[in-house]
């Protein structure tokens, strides 16, 4: 959970460094939030179903909210294993575009920018050095 805090906490450190290990819990965490967030909306729009939009509202809104810590928690992650922070967009591009195409070939785009994120996000860190470390 404190890796989860942290990422609220340097929302706008994009200089620093993340950790593997600082990445993926927090990642989980978020995860964890997110999913429970939508089951406890989606029993109460099960309960009272006029409180729809007010509940995407709020979807929306903690999405929009996740964004930039989110996206300073990848760029340093990205420079503590010793790439640029437009490496970023290797993992982007094909899940956008995947997104938007229907069909198998959309499907296998998304899941090539999934192994990409996962491959560039568990490169172990690099010291300042250039030296690899575990």
């Amino acid at each position: 959970m404190t890796e989860y805090l942290n990422m609220w906490k340097n929302y706008k450190n994009f200089s620093g460094r993340t950790t593997v290990r600082g990445y993926w819990m927090a990642t989980l965490f978020n995860f964890i939030i997110s999913l429970s967030l939508g089951v406890i909306m989606g029993i109460i729009v099960l309960i009272i179903p006029s409180l729809k939009p007010s509940l995407n509202f709020l979807t929306y809104l903690y999405s929009a909210a996740l964004f930039v810590p989110g996206l300073a928690l990848c760029i340093r992650r990205l420079r503590d294993a010793g790439k640029e922070w437009y490496d970023l967009l290797w993992v982007a591009a094909p899940t956008i575009v995947g997104v938007k195409l229907k069909g198998m070939g959309g499907a296998l785009l998304v899941l090539i920018g999934i192994v990409i994120h996962v491959i560039l996000f568990c490169q172990p860190s690099v010291a300042d050095n250039g030296v690899r470390t575990v």
